[in-house]
């Protein structure tokens, strides 16, 4: 299985999972910014092949295909920054358009390939505030450069499937995920590794959006989607996945837990380090166009796939805000993320077997 991005927080936490259920993963991607849970976790020695690459070099992509020869690929590889993206609207272009346009390229001549799942974002979908968690077939389109290049990403997908992928018989499915948390996360302008830094550091916070609310969900809770999302497919009729409609999928908390906002989250944060975290709210210097209210309604996940969420809102906070204490006081990243799957893994083979009959 090729995993892109897999130098990135979700696609770190994908190689770790599927190793640990006996996958062979190869990965491809650019080379890690750090600090990364990819470098803590030793991702290099737990992969078969380590392509680091850009994929905005299609020659490359070829070859690394060409090399890896995968059945199964996950797509993860992007520029998912939003204000990165405000700041470099041409560097979020070339990576997450241009990017899934090489390797659906590559792709497209690679004779092994079996499936294709890509994963865009809940940003996708044209918001107008209405308060109302998206569905599948709601209309998507970006008014700022992060959700507009996934949007546009996803209309590239739509193309080389029809084109080329339905006439192979080849589902390229399409996974929209709401705002992923868990422990190893150190990226910019994200609030619980801002959280986090602000801890290490004890400088507090300035916190630009406390009002807003998105959908919160477990990365591990996410990543058993798309894994159930792939299983599915695989046992589906060759037509049941290649039209665009059927093709998209949400993954996210349910839709009658509870949503909380960035200011919630800080507020867990300040009864955890009640010494070591401040935060104040900040106007935020960039004029983005960015939403206040995002919420998706995944029940078509749960129906059809039998997914749902391990862990509630509330659960996947206090665990993700859990992982960094202990990581913080000297524990391994490895032995944390180890625990966590294991804990996954146990409470799911459980659910199995409550619904076998007696």
């Amino acid at each position: 299985m090729l995993v892109t991005g897999h130098t990135g927080f979700k696609g770190a936490w994908a190689c770790l999972l599927l190793s640990e259920l006996g996958a062979d993963v190869m990965g491809l991607s650019l080379p890690p910014d750090e600090p990364s849970l990819y470098t803590q976790t030793e991702i290099k020695s737990r992969i078969s092949q380590n392509h680091l690459i850009d994929l905005a070099d299609l020659e490359a992509v070829r070859s690394a295909i060409k090399a890896t020869q995968p059945k199964i690929v996950l797509h993860f590889a992007a520029q998912s920054l939003v204000r990165r993206a405000h700041r470099n609207p041409v560097e979020t272009m070339r990576s997450n358009v241009l990017g899934t346009v090489h390797l659906l390229e590559a792709l497209r001549s690679c004779t092994s390939v079996r499936q294709v799942l890509i994963t865009t974002t809940d940003k996708v979908y044209h918001n107008a505030e209405h308060g109302l968690p998206f569905r599948e077939g709601d209309r998507i389109g970006g008014h700022e450069p992060y959700s507009a290049s996934k949007s546009a990403a996803e209309m590239v997908i739509a193309a080389y499937r029809s084109s080329y992928f339905a006439k192979l018989g080849i589902p390229i499915l399409v996974a929209r995920a709401g705002n992923v948390i868990g422990g190893g996360d150190w990226c910019e302008d994200r609030i619980i590794p801002d959280i986090v830094r602000s801890i290490i550091s004890h400088i507090p916070l300035n916190v630009r959006r406390p009002n807003a609310v998105r959908p919160w969900q477990h990365v591990l809770d996410a990543l058993e989607g798309y894994l159930l999302l792939i299983q599915s497919a695989s046992h589906a009729a060759p037509d049941a996945t290649l039209e665009p409609e059927h093709a998209a999928w949400n993954f996210g908390p349910d839709v009658e837990d509870h949503m909380p906002t960035v200011e919630d989250i800080c507020k867990i944060a300040q009864r955890r380090w009640p010494n070591r975290f401040q935060w104040s709210h900040i106007a935020d210097p960039y004029d983005i166009n960015e939403s206040q209210l995002l919420l998706l309604d995944p029940s078509r996940a749960m129906n059809e796939l039998g997914w749902r969420p391990r862990l509630a809102v509330s659960d996947a906070l206090n665990e993700t805000f859990e992982w960094y204490r202990r990581f913080v006081d000297g524990e391994d990243a490895k032995l944390l993320c180890a625990e966590e799957i294991a804990k996954q893994i146990r409470v799911r083979v459980e659910t199995m077997n409550r619904r076998q009959p007696t």
